[in-house]
């Protein structure tokens, strides 16, 4: 005789599950129901304005609608580009004090180092706009426009490492599963265009072979435990954007349409029997990516941009997968109506050799990031639109190794970055390291509070946007407390 095998394992499951595993269930399916009743009305042709999102959201009127961060992997020298310290030309070739490093961990590469001669910047720097704004001469460009941004040097976090550190700068925790925050956002507040989404990463080219990369994986723009609907979709350099979404040869547009039709109709049954959450998610994907279709090739089709936008922008611009193409990328997508853009542009890891290399990444980026404030501005964009500009930590003081190597070690207690647009303050600097830019010496910013303060631009309490997963309200903040960094608020 045969056995009475169940007709799938989801109706094992269900038969037998316990009593706490079916309210689990049952409230994930009233979660679901809610979402594809608005991916019902988006397939019913709602207008490009923002749909999904959490019902109270935001929580006060917010300042910012959109938000491009801009992340130089690796960790730009701080000492180097923004925070000016004429006083260590008096230091140079000389131990940092012991009582500076207060026995601060150092990476494996100076632990057991037995000097750490301090390295003075060896680039100029100058005074600029209104606010008097110290910038290094590798930055002319950003020079421009000290005005228009907020430099901030007082920024820390505790991870020493690129992985930890820049996940952390990313998710609000130095592992691995997190939501990131252009997820948070995507969570949080739902889409403004139907057609793209709401979180789009672009990884970016450097073009000094010298310089030292970081790995840069999906991990860094995933949904974590939040639904994969809410990840980065990460655009290819070229002419197509997005891998497979163009049909392939043969393959009209309505033998799509039949086949995508027939696909949700077996997810629905599925989603009927057991309630899966990423079932929905997959339907919402599935239809996202059909009017990816159109609205994509629209997207990279950049014969439409007039000639000062692309002076502006430079030469670079030209050419597929350069920071400055990223940036001008950014600026169409923002204007589209996506919410949350991410740029990636590697090659920061700076453990020699800063004077061969460290013009050429800033050559690569300075002139852009210029560009992109400028062009959101001329658009009357930028009021709403927060741009951030920022590495994972920043490096030291002291010269990893010889001094002749000009070299410099990862430095997390202190760096810097700048922001601008979306409620941010222009024309500040704010906040201040040390005499060795080693240490925080005027208001202290985390990377928690970094990322309290952008959730606050889009009008949403940090400690109220809260996601409930391994028993407990998960949150882009953590347990630990941050802060509204109030100072640069406009």
């Amino acid at each position: 005789m045969k056995p009475n095998y169940p007709i799938s394992p989801f109706d094992d499951a269900i038969r037998n599950e316990t009593r706490r595993q079916f309210f689990a269930r049952g409230a994930r399916g009233l979660g679901v129901a809610a979402l594809a009743t608005l991916i019902a009305s988006e397939l019913q042709g709602a207008d490009n304005v923002a749909a999904g999102g959490l019902p109270g959201l935001p929580h006060f009127p917010p300042t910012a609608k959109r938000a491009v961060f801009l992340h130089m992997l690796g960790g730009p020298p701080h000492i180097d580009l923004f925070d000016y310290k004429p006083g260590l030309k008096d230091w140079a070739n000389k131990d940092l004090p012991e009582s500076v490093r207060a026995g601060q961990r150092l990476t494996s590469m100076t632990a057991n180092l037995s000097r750490f001669p301090i390295v003075p910047s060896k680039f100029v720097f100058a005074q600029h706009g209104k606010s008097g704004t110290w910038m290094s001469e590798v930055l002319p460009y950003t020079a421009r426009m000290t005005d228009d941004i907020a430099v901030l040097r007082s920024v820390y976090q505790e991870a020493i490492n690129h992985e930890p550190a820049i996940t952390y700068m990313q998710t609000g925790f130095m592992v691995g599963g997190k939501p990131c925050l252009g997820s948070w956002l995507s969570y949080g507040l739902g889409t403004m265009n139907r057609d793209l989404p709401a979180f789009v990463v672009i990884n970016a080219t450097h073009s000094d072979p010298r310089a030292n990369v970081q790995a840069v994986s999906a991990r860094m723009w995933s949904a974590g435990f939040l639904s994969a609907q809410y990840a980065g979709v990460a655009l290819q350099n070229g002419a197509n954007p997005v891998l497979y979404i163009q049909n392939p040869d043969g393959v009209p547009a309505n033998v799509r349409r039949q086949t995508l039709d027939a696909i949700n109709a077996l997810n629905k049954i599925q989603y009927d029997r057991i309630a899966d959450a990423q079932t929905m998610a997959r339907i919402a994907q599935y239809e996202m990516a059909f009017r990816m279709q159109t609205s994509v090739p629209e997207l990279a089709d950049f014969s439409s941009e007039p000639d000062h936008v692309w002076d502006m922008y430079g030469d670079d611009a030209r050419k597929n997968g350069t920071f400055a193409r990223s940036c001008l990328m950014a600026r169409r997508l923002l204007e589209r109506g996506v919410r949350f853009v991410q740029v990636y542009h590697r090659g920061w890891d700076l453990h020699s050799n800063i004077p061969g290399v460290l013009p050429n990444q800033c050559k690569d980026v300075d002139q852009a990031g210029w560009a992109l404030v400028q062009d959101l501005k001329q658009r009357d964009m930028l009021k709403d639109t927060v741009v951030i500009w920022t590495g994972e930590f920043g490096r030291t003081v002291f010269s990893q190794g010889a001094v002749e190597s000009y070299g410099r070690d990862h430095h997390a207690k202190v760096f810097s970055l700048w922001m601008a647009g979306g409620g941010i303050k222009p024309g500040i600097v704010y906040g201040s390291s040390d005499d060795f830019a080693f240490n925080v010496a005027a208001n202290p910013i985390h990377v928690r509070d970094l990322q309290a303060t952008i959730l606050h631009l889009f009008g949403i309490d940090h400690e109220r946007l809260t996601y409930k997963y391994l028993g407990l309200e998960q949150k882009l903040t953590g347990v630990d407390k941050a802060y509204v960094v109030k100072d640069i608020l406009v």
